[in-house]
């Protein structure tokens, strides 16, 4: 039976994530994986996750596995306020919603301003998933070159002047996905300004904000915002566990209720038991000193895959900006105009990358970047992942 002809027209050209159809040929345990977004597990709290959970489910069941509210577990909104509260992000006419994973709240904040026909703002290249959010809800996306301090503020002026029907920008201003490059303070207050002069609205995506390991911390967008302009995404996806799908909106009363709204018909509510368990978290260890840890092996992790690019990938054939934080490293080859037949000799040598087209707003048109992740990886499968790379990129360079 052919199905096409039954598919919402908002479907039927989206592309799926690469590095999801990646996790499906990676079976191989030989293949060194570089390609994916996930955090170190073996800094994942398993232990004292387990005993939490455990006690969570001996003491007080029904209320762990009985229906929540659709705003998050009053406890756990606290948990996401202090996260919030700490870098300035929570306005005096907010509200804060417990999210199934920040890509949920960028998914429904979305939903309740788009309508068929409107523009965002994004940075290009950007995350996958919001992009794809983004398209089901069959607006035009309007990509902005990211440069080394972040996009650029002539090319979203340019992209406000010249569109009508902007709805909003959507930015990941610290250690952005895919670049890893952060966006100054100077941008920053410029993009504000411009939001308010074009009368749009700001979605700043902030998962990776908590995992600085060098250089002075930047203010969030949404700390600036004395207009009720910014909305906040966070996410303890990289600070706690991702499978705990934990994140949360911050965004004016008015737009939160209609957010809400949209999360009861979508899951009806957060798991609770996930919601105690980190609340329980929260309250007996210092997340702190917990992110410290993970500040401390990606430092590592990030100065070992730029070292061994240095010594492995051929002389002046490559371009990368060394992030401060976050997880990812971006990579351009000048010379050519077409990365896939490098990823694919990659992924011959058991080693996988990401194709730049992933994060593009044309998902069709050819790429020559890559992304690198390195915080998921140990240090031997860095240095020996880059080493293969770095044979495909002067064999084919």
């Amino acid at each position: 039976m052919e199905y096409k002809s039954y598919m919402a027209d908002r479907v039927k050209n989206m592309k799926g994530s690469a590095i999801r159809e990646m996790f499906k040929r990676m079976a191989d345990p030989e293949i060194i994986s570089l390609a994916g977004g996930n955090p170190a597990s073996e800094l994942f709290p398993g232990e004292e996750l387990s005993k939490i959970a455990g006690k969570i489910l001996m003491t007080n069941p029904t209320l762990a596995l009985q229906y929540g509210t659709t705003d998050g577990y009053p406890k756990m909104r606290d948990c996401a306020r202090q996260r919030a509260e700490k870098v300035n992000s929570v306005g005096e006419n907010d509200a804060i919603l417990i999210m199934t994973g920040a890509n949920q709240g960028i998914d429904l904040t979305a939903k309740a301003v788009l309508n068929k026909g409107d523009k965002v703002i994004v940075e290009s290249p950007s995350f996958i998933g919001s992009l794809n959010a983004f398209r089901t809800y069959e607006c035009g996306l309007v990509g902005v070159t990211v440069e080394d301090d972040g996009m650029s503020m002539e090319g979203l002026e340019d992209a406000l002047k010249n569109n009508d029907g902007v709805k909003f920008i959507y930015t990941i201003p610290t250690f952005q996905n895919p670049t890893g490059v952060t966006m100054s303070l100077e941008k920053r207050k410029k993009m504000l300004e411009l939001a308010s002069k074009y009368d749009v609205l700001i979605l700043e995506d902030n998962p990776y904000g908590d995992l600085r390991f060098s250089g002075e911390d930047v203010p969030t967008i949404k700390s600036m915002d004395t207009e009720g302009r910014v909305i906040y995404a966070g996410s303890f996806s990289k600070i706690l566990s991702p499978g705990m799908r934990l994140g949360y909106i911050v965004a004016p009363a008015e737009l939160a209720e209609k957010i809400e709204m949209l999360k009861q018909v979508n899951d009806v509510h957060t798991p609770m038991l996930t919601q105690l368990m980190c609340v329980e978290f929260m309250k007996k260890y210092n997340i702190d000193s917990y992110i410290a840890k993970n500040r401390e092996l990606y430092g590592k992790k990030c100065a070992c895959m730029v070292e061994n690019m240095e010594k492995y990938f051929p002389k002046g054939k490559v371009k990368w900006v060394t992030p401060e934080g976050g997880i990812f490293l971006w990579c351009e080859c000048p010379t050519i105009t077409d990365i896939t037949p490098i990823v694919d000799r990659c992924l011959e040598k058991k080693v996988a990358i990401v194709p730049g087209s992933n994060f593009a707003t044309d998902i069709f048109a050819p790429s020559n970047m890559f992304r690198l992740n390195y915080s998921s990886a140990t240090l031997e499968n860095i240095e020996e992942g880059i080493r293969r790379i770095g044979e495909v990129l002067t064999e084919l360079l």
